[in-house]
Parts: C-alpha cells; sequence; structure tokens
C-alpha cells in the first residue's frame, strides 16, 4: 500500500479551498492577473518526520495568463516534483505525480476573478490515465502497476482537487480560505502594494492531538494574486513559547519561468 501512502501525501499538498462566501465575493479585490510575463508558482510542505526533522516535498509550476472573452485563461504545467525524502518515497511520489508532469492543464478565471474552472477535465484525466499506464507497462516495479490503478480509480472530486486545489488558493477572489473581519480575530497590514492577513485556528474540540494552525497569506493588491502562504500546524502544549511545529505549507508565487 505504498502507493496509496503516497496518494494520501500527495492530497494533503493541497487542500481546497472553500468556496468565497457572498460577503468576501463583494469585499474582492480587483483581480487584473499579469498578461505579460510567465511565473512559477512552488508549493512546498515540511513535514516533521519520525526522527525528529523535516521533510520537504514540492510541486513546482510554470504558469501563463492570457486575456479571453470575457475572462482569463490560465495555463499551469507542473515543471517539476523537488523533495529531500528517502529516495524509495520519492520513488514512490513520482509514480502517482510524474503522469501529470509536463501536462498543461488549462483555466477559466472569469474578469472577477470569483471562481476557477478546470477546462476539458475529462480529457485532462483520460491522458493522464493514458500516461500513468504506459509508465507501468514499462515498469517492472510493482508500485508503478498499483498507482496506475489507483489513478484510475479516483473519483471525479478527488481528481479535482489533485489538479485544481493550488490554482483555486493562488486566485485571492476565489479563495474562500482567506478571512475577513466577520470571520474571527484577524491582524491585516497594508505595506508597498500588499496585503498580509493572519489568523490562528485553536485545536479541534476532542482531538486526539490538539493541533493549533497559524495561516499568514501575503496579496499582491496589484493583481488579485496570492503572493504567498504559510501555513503552520504546532502541536500544542498549553504554554505558547512550547509549541511544537509538525508541519508547515508554503505557496509562493515569484516572477519568471522555473527553468
Amino acid at each position: 500500500m505504498i502507493a496509496l501512502g503516497a496518494l494520501l501525501l500527495l492530497a494533503a499538498q493541497a487542500p481546497e479551498p472553500p468556496v468565497p462566501s457572498e460577503t468576501q465575493q463583494v469585499a474582492a479585490l480587483a483581480f487584473a492577473p499579469p498578461l505579460d510575463r510567465p511565473l512559477t508558482y512552488r508549493v512546498a510542505t515540511r513535514r516533521l518526520s519520525r526522527d525528529g526533522g523535516f521533510t520537504s516535498f514540492a510541486l513546482v509550476y510554470d504558469l501563463r495568463w492570457q486575456r479571453v472573452g470575457r475572462g482569463y485563461q490560465l495555463l499551469a504545467r507542473i515543471d517539476r516534483v523537488e523533495s529531500d525524502a528517502h529516495p524509495e518515497v520519492v520513488r514512490t511520489l513520482r509514480l502517482m505525480i510524474d503522469p501529470l508532469i509536463g501536462e498543461t492543464l488549462t483555466y477559466f478565471v472569469p474578469a472577477d476573478g470569483s471562481s476557477v474552472d478546470m477546462v476539458d477535465p475529462d480529457g485532462l484525466w483520460r491522458r493522464v490515465v493514458d500516461r500513468a499506464q504506459a509508465l507501468a507497462e514499462s515498469s517492472d516495479r510493482p508500485e508503478a502497476k498499483q498507482a496506475a490503478q489507483i489513478i484510475a480509480a479516483l473519483p471525479p472530486a478527488e481528481r479535482d482537487k489533485l489538479a485544481s486545489a493550488d490554482i483555486r488558493a493562488l486566485v485571492v477572489p476565489a479563495n474562500g480560505a482567506i478571512p475577513n473581519g466577520a470571520d474571527g480575530p484577524i491582524m491585516t497590514v497594508t505595506v508597498a502594494g500588499r496585503r498580509t492577513i493572519s489568523a490562528s485556528e485553536p485545536p479541534a474540540a476532542g482531538a486526539a492531538q490538539p493541533i493549533e494552525v497559524d495561516t499568514r497569506w501575503t496579496i499582491d493588491l496589484a493583481t488579485g494574486l496570492l503572493a504567498e502562504e504559510r501555513r503552520q500546524s504546532f502541536l500544542a502544549t498549553g504554554n505558547a513559547a512550547d509549541r511544537k511545529l509538525v508541519e508547515e505549507r508554503i505557496r509562493a508565487l515569484e516572477p519568471g519561468d522555473p527553468s
């Protein structure tokens, strides 16, 4: 079940942001993604391992925006995977993600940035399944065949999550995870064309392990895109100074192509 575990790790990499509330949509920023240059979008997760160190895993996207009709088209290509995990874990993770590497994912975003919709998701997934099966047939590893079977059997909701969650998080008006003043105590700072919003989540009631989550979103006000999101999960001890970091996810957008 190594391949299944790898898929679960990959899925945890990209939690689906909720749909924005009506209030959030009304208060949304102006949306004007850059059309004149490529962008590099890195989504990285660091997780505490059993030996006390941190293991990292990252997807690196090449993004290109185009104006189409009454909105925008985003071409997103997963350029590569980066990880310092154990080689066997990396090989298994690559079995799950390699069918998507190099594939161009196309999204439509309306002019106000209020939603993100994948173009021809069924066609994309047919290509991904075909590539996974081809990789399995050319490999002598049983895990490759298992990975191809898991990919082919994914329900539509999980396919959409794997292929779209990071992009929905990037488009600020479509990202319902970013709080506003009505969502509880938050801290907002605006400096030099960027707005930073910070919020904390207390441990869930009845949780076996009390996990506190601190999240900081940095928004580019000129484009309406997420410049950076840093989400840190801590094992709570009752003393804020003694909290233990167990996981960190960073989404970061930079100018230029990922080469």
